[in-house]
């Protein structure tokens, strides 16, 4: 059976994971450049002079775990969704590609509260189209 429909989804799917690693990347590349962190601080300190120096060291290495946590969820679906897809090929094994595309799409989502709703949600199209389309059995004449 012909499966280029739930390929092409996941593949859409890992181009959007792949996308938020590059952004989580970016995040900790961005917090571990000391300019640019001295920069920050000093802008907010003059904008809301209020905050503490304390808070401010708390929030910006908030962000930078933020970023290593997108890397390793985005990094992880990627595979999974590559796994799915050799699954897929040949039509191999499409019911596990189905579950593992599914369940990836919603802890995708729930664990990165939201961010990866959109990839996830061509994971769970794709999903679901594998776990919904039958094989067909070829029609005899008796």
């Amino acid at each position: 059976m012909n499966r280029t429909g739930e390929i092409v989804l996941t593949i859409v799917g890992i181009l959007i994971y792949g996308f938020f690693a590059a952004v989580g990347a970016f995040m900790v590349w961005l917090f571990n450049n000391e300019a640019i962190w001295d920069q920050t601080k000093e802008e907010v300190r003059q904008q809301q002079p209020e905050v503490a120096a304390g808070d401010m060291d708390a929030m910006l290495e908030m962000f930078q775990g933020g970023g290593w946590f997108l890397i390793i969820v985005s990094v992880l679906a990627l595979i999974l969704g590559i796994v799915s897809i050799v699954l897929m090929k040949g039509d191999k094994n499409p019911k596990a590609a189905g579950i593992i595309l599914i369940v990836t799409a919603v802890l995708g989502a729930v664990v990165t509260a939201g961010a990866g709703i959109f990839s996830g949600l061509f994971y769970l199209i794709a999903g679901i189209m594998c776990l919904a389309r039958k094989k067909q059995e070829p029609i005899t004449v008796e």
